[in-house]
């Protein structure tokens, strides 16, 4: 009696080890948050940002030191020989030379190494950013075309079903050939549709794919759909907004690189003070009998007669003038792209709602109308038809405006630098 017991429980066991084997072998659905994060690890301007890091942190380092210049070590043997037996040396001297900046170049080397590190590091904020901007962007794509497909999809079942509806209507002598004519032409334009978007979902799921570093069939499933905006205001405002865009990484970047080259400005400068050279020698001189010790103080300056470093000064000032032109340019034209955005997004919200609350919902109910009538014998073949192809419009200029709402929010957010959904803080 235990044998089909022993027989049911392995069977059930096999069963389990198999579900949960599909289950592993299937990937689970990519979310926004997810496609994010990973399209800020591989992106490569990232990477890019993080690898200049390490020269600029080495450079920071190298600017701590106590001094710029190294110290110089020389050592001078000199033989000497003469006619008298005891007239013969070896003569030897051992110095050390350090250079010493007199200008306060070494402090200010320092405010720029330290500034050029700071910018380094906003910018890579700045780049993370960018890449999870790219990646909700071509997320939300994809979102949209995969919702352009199950329209068509939905399109092609509603006039093939007409079509065949017409065809059988046309064999018991109740519909025309024109009849038949036009709901097969108007299947056929639904199936091209429908292969239309398809090869639009592929491009976007492709471009997804650049975007994370993955090949178009490794990208999984996505999770989620293109929310329509809220009913209630947005969780910010222009204010907000226009605040926000101040303190972006981009900013930050270039406030720190202009603090940088004024820095190199001051240090080019403090360049003109020449630098003392102080050394200290010791040695042996004279011969075996009158050999002496000898310790020399050296102190030398250079003259600056003639090279005064005005080449680099003017380079330097040419540096620190270019960035705050650039800095002063990205500040004004973030500003007007903030307004121009918010107003775009705020068009584009309004015209969501008209579309949801008026033309989608009209058009679904005209549909059921025209079908009812179209039994009724109260219209013809092409009222339903056109009243069909109508309903789908609506639908697809829904779904085109919620995609261009989307990628004008994303686009706002990256704008004033506001944190976005997904974000790593």
């Amino acid at each position: 009696m235990r044998f089909p017991f022993v027989a049911l429980a392995c069977a059930l066991a096999a069963l389990v080890n198999q579900a949960s084997a599909q289950s592993a072998a299937t990937p689970a659905p990519l979310t926004l948050a997810e496609a994010m994060r990973l399209a800020e690890s591989v992106h490569p301007a990232v990477r890019s940002r993080e690898a200049q890091r390490i020269a600029a942190e080495a450079s920071r380092r190298e600017a701590a030191l106590p001094l710029f210049n190294n110290p110089e070590l020389s050592l001078e043997q000199t033989r000497r020989r003469a006619a008298a037996p005891d007239a013969r040396a070896n003569e030897w001297t051992v110095g050390i030379a350090q250079p010493i900046e007199t200008g306060g170049q070494q402090a200010r080397r320092r405010d720029a190494a330290a500034a050029a590190l700071d910018a380094l590091r906003a910018e890579i904020d700045d780049a993370r950013r960018q890449a999870r901007t790219e990646a909700a962007r071509r997320f939300h794509a994809v979102l949209s075309a995969q919702r352009r497909v199950q329209l068509e999809q939905r399109s092609v079942e509603l006039f093939e079903g007409t079509a065949q509806a017409v065809e059988r209507r046309r064999s018991a002598g109740e519909d025309t050939r024109l009849d038949a004519n036009v709901a097969r032409v108007e299947a056929e334009r639904a199936r091209n549709a429908l292969a239309s978007a398809r090869e639009g979902l592929l491009d976007a799921r492709s471009e997804l794919g650049t975007a994370l570093q993955l090949p178009p069939s490794a990208v999984p499933e996505l999770a989620g759909e293109l929310a329509p905006p809220a009913g209630e205001r947005l969780p910010y405002d222009l204010e907000q907004l226009l605040a926000s865009a101040q303190a972006r990484p981009l900013q930050r970047a270039l406030a720190a690189r202009e603090e940088a080259a004024r820095a190199r400005v001051a240090v080019e400068r403090a360049g003109r003070y020449p630098d003392v050279t102080v050394g200290l020698q010791v040695g042996r001189e004279g011969p075996g009998v009158a050999r002496e010790r000898v310790g020399t103080l050296t102190l030398s300056v250079p003259l600056p007669l003639f090279k005064r470093n005005d080449a680099a000064i003017g380079q330097a000032l040419a540096e620190a003038t270019q960035a705050e032109i650039e800095r002063s340019v990205v500040a004004r034209d973030v500003q007007v792209q903030v307004r121009r955005l918010w107003g775009r997004l705020d068009s584009q919200r309004e015209r969501v709602q008209r579309l949801q609350r008026t033309v989608v919902s009209t058009s679904a109910d005209n549909r059921l109308l025209a079908a009812k009538s179209r039994q009724a014998g109260q219209i013809g073949l092409l009222d339903q038809l056109l009243i069909n192809r109508q309903a789908l419009d609506a639908e697809r200029e829904l779904n085109d405006a919620l995609a261009e709402y989307h990628a004008t929010r994303i686009e706002l957010e990256q704008a004033a630098g506001w944190s976005q959904e997904g974000s790593i803080k």
